[in-house]
């Protein structure tokens, strides 16, 4: 597989003028990213092709040692900081060098205050910009719009993190993955550098159910950027108009960040533009705002900028009209806003009057509103959707005769349930266990939906725009149990506007966390394959 992706890249380096990019993806320190990255330089090395070593971090491991001893080093910058000597990547030499591929590990690094640029992956578009190849290494925790989700998973704030454009501007990601037993025993035998980690951080960011949770992440981040770069070829050969997504932001706004982090992963997931609005109603009378709110304010802007978003500031007597207006202006097919928690008064309920939020979802036409619960920094959807009756299918018709050789039998041989028209995500989700448990009494129901929707709450289970996967484990179950929803018009996710057409829902027992990352595995590469998905598609009309 390595010399594969190995190959691929080497024929990318011969036909491409501009810089590629190339990242070794993973869960965790300590999989074995960086070692992945100096096996492809030893074999492109071997294959004629001038790399070098900007900045690999080897901490004197015997097994780096022959295959950093075979590349041409550049040398570190030395910085005086505060008194200490420290060492950073020279960019510059490595531009006056103008190598054709260049090893930069640690992607996310913060480098020392007085450097050329502020962020190690900056340091490596400028070197892209130069026409020089990079391969790099970054973990699922780095990602910029992850940091919620990765708080709840680990307990732990993560510092050093990278805008998601990385990924998507990367011309290649592979995942670089070992189980959570191995690297768990690993750190036990000493063979993780954590430098500057105290004891609590690494026990709590290494136990056994944060560590699956992450390699989850890193599994539908690696889906979901596949099924991206799909649409974007679909979407090259057939253009269409946009459907731009748009993130509302007022002073009342709480927890602004995590709501652009939220329309961030949904434009990403949907491959659209979108804009962060900030809107200030002249109608209402507020203090001034301080010195902190001003920066508060600055430092959400500058997050929505570094996230890809357009930003635009607009002051208006009526708020919602402002929305509207810039919505049909800017082709706006979608609109996030927080729900600060605020409440009207009975007197203003009985004057007739509503809500920002309520005004906004009463007076949109053919625009979805996803309402965000910035108040516990997550999500509750509260939009327009019209549901249709179920329709329930005990057998899909020419299921059968799709190719068996690519799937595991578990999923080939799931149940399918045709759902008609637009349905709610948790009414689709609760038919769907219903079906699964009445095939397997050893399953609790009440508890299974109880655990399926604590996961729902750490994260998306979309695969892209047309696959979903909620999934659970849990006690007492014998084996795995999977089923299989499609809907012709879409499964409505309120969260994020997603209307996935395929749903898997996947339920396994708590004791085997390893068949439980199998089985998604096995659905993420179904997820990619363009025949069997519009045969499932097929089969739905």
């Amino acid at each position: 597989m390595a010399t594969n992706t190995t190959d691929s890249f080497l024929r990318l380096i011969q036909r491409s003028q501009k810089g590629k990019l190339k990242i070794y993806l993973g869960y965790s320190p300590g999989v074995g990213k960086t070692l992945a990255m100096l096996q492809e330089a030893e074999r492109l090395h071997e294959n004629g092709i001038d790399i070098v070593a900007g900045f690999v971090e080897t901490h004197e491991r015997e097994e780096f040692a022959s295959l950093f001893s075979k590349l041409e080093l550049i040398p570190r910058k030395k910085q005086i900081y505060r008194g200490i000597e420290i060492s950073e990547m020279d960019i510059d030499a490595i531009l006056k060098r103008q190598p054709s591929v260049v090893l930069v590990d640690e992607l996310q690094h913060t480098n020392v205050p007085g450097s050329k640029n502020a962020k190690r992956y900056e340091d490596v578009e400028e070197i892209l910009a130069a026409g020089i190849h990079v391969i790099s290494t970054l973990n699922i925790q780095h990602l910029e719009s992850l940091y919620e989700t990765v708080e709840q998973v680990t307990g732990i704030k993560v510092k050093e993190r990278v805008p998601d454009r990385l990924l998507s501007q990367a011309e290649q990601l592979v995942n670089v993955d070992i189980t959570p037993d191995d690297l768990r025993q690993r750190l036990i035998e000493g063979k993780l550098f954590l430098p500057g980690h105290p004891g609590t951080l690494v026990s709590d960011f290494f136990k056994p159910e944060s560590l699956e949770q992450l390699r989850e992440l890193t599994l539908r981040e690696l889906a979901s950027q596949i099924d991206l770069k799909r649409r974007t070829q679909l979407a090259d050969e057939f253009p269409s108009n946009p459907d731009q997504i748009m993130v509302c932001l007022s002073s009342n706004s709480l927890n602004c960040e995590a709501l652009i982090r939220h329309a961030s992963r949904i434009a990403g997931r949907l491959n659209k533009n979108w804009y962060a609005v900030y809107v200030q109603n002249l109608a209402e009378t507020s203090p001034v705002p301080d010195e902190g709110s001003n920066r508060q304010f600055s430092d959400t802007m500058a997050l929505a900028r570094e996230l890809g978003a357009a930003v635009f500031n607009y002051k208006g007597d009526d708020a919602v009209k402002t929305i509207l207006q810039f919505a049909r202006e800017y082709r706006v097919g979608h609109i996030i806003i927080g729900n600060s928690g605020g409440t009207l008064s009975l007197w203003q309920r009985m004057q007739g009057k509503k809500s920002v939020v309520e005004r906004l979802i009463d007076e949109c036409r053919d625009i979805s509103v996803t309402v965000f619960d910035t108040r516990q920094g997550g999500a509750s959807g509260s939009s327009q959707v019209n549901e249709e009756p179920l329709l329930i299918r005990k057998k899909m018709p020419g299921f059968d005769k799709l190719p068996h050789n690519e799937w595991k039998e578990l999923v080939r041989n799931a149940k399918v349930v045709v759902l008609g028209g637009v349905v709610e995500q948790k009414k689709a989700f609760r038919l769907l266990l219903h079906e699964c448990c009445m095939a397997r009494p050893d399953i609790d129901e009440e508890e299974a939906w109880k655990r399926l929707l604590e996961r729902e709450k750490q994260g998306g289970t979309y695969a892209g725009s047309e696959i979903g996967i909620p999934h659970a484990r849990l006690d007492g179950m014998k084996e795995a149990a999977v089923i299989i929803g499609v809907s012709k018009n879409g499964l409505h996710d309120k969260e994020s506007g997603n209307r996935a057409r395929i749903i898997f829902l996947v339920l396994t027992p708590i004791s085997d966390p390893n068949g439980h990352i199998k089985i998604l595995g096995v659905i993420s590469n179904m997820a990619s394959d363009t025949q069997w998905r519009n045969a499932m598609l097929q089969e739905a009309n």
